[in-house]
């Protein structure tokens, strides 16, 4: 049964809490209290997404890494030493799962938004395309920590087939550790949505 477990990534200035079984419930703050205090208040808009109430209870923090630039800068970064631990064909494939419902849902993210985004800090002050372009060829750029080469101008789909697969077999020995590499591809295209999301929608003044 699929617990509320989570973990600290501890940078200088940002600290992240990701959950260990539900890929994509990430949050960042300045603090460990308040990156917490964040993840709980995404329960529900994470629920959402993989269609799933989460069990009920307090989240665990099992433990923390320290963080690196890539963390200072608005990313997660850091192996954990639970990431090397083994996991059942069965929870391995839940979790690919997940990240299948997250990548459906940024989808139906972008379809129904509008392509003109509110500017502001985040992102940079791209659009909708933009931000499209950047998960898209971040992904391509993930693929060889798993093991997996995606040749430039493949389609989406198949780009994104070509990561299930490699993910649904399972693999060992590469610079992400599978279930890492799920929790991290998880992470980006669910803050991304989330961010298209709180772009397109107009603010009061």
């Amino acid at each position: 049964m699929p617990t509320k477990r989570s973990y600290l990534e501890v940078g200088k200035k940002s600290v992240f809490v990701l959950a260990l079984e539900w890929p994509g419930w990430a949050r960042r703050s300045t603090t460990p209290e308040r990156a917490v205090e964040e993840l709980t208040h995404y329960q529900k808009r994470y629920e959402k997404i993989v269609g799933h109430v989460l069990p009920a209870g307090k989240i665990t923090v099992i433990g923390s890494v320290p963080g690196n630039a890539t963390t200072d800068f608005g990313a997660p970064g850091v192996v954990g030493p639970w990431d090397e631990k083994s996991v059942t064909k069965r929870e391995r494939l839940r979790q690919v799962e997940l990240l299948e419902r997250c990548w459906n849902y940024f989808d139906e993210v972008v379809t129904g938004t509008p392509k003109t985004l509110t500017k502001g800090p985040r992102g940079g002050g791209r659009d909708r395309d933009q931000i499209v372009d950047h998960v898209r060829e971040t992904e391509r750029a993930y693929a060889p920590k798993m093991g997996l080469r995606i040749p430039p101008r493949t389609a989406w789909p198949e780009q994104r087939s070509l990561v299930s697969a490699k993910l649904r077999a399972g693999y060992s020995g590469q610079a992400w550790p599978q279930l890492y590499a799920v929790r991290r591809l998880a992470w980006h295209v669910v803050d991304h949505a989330w961010e298209i999301e709180d772009k397109s929608t107009p603010t009061t003044p």
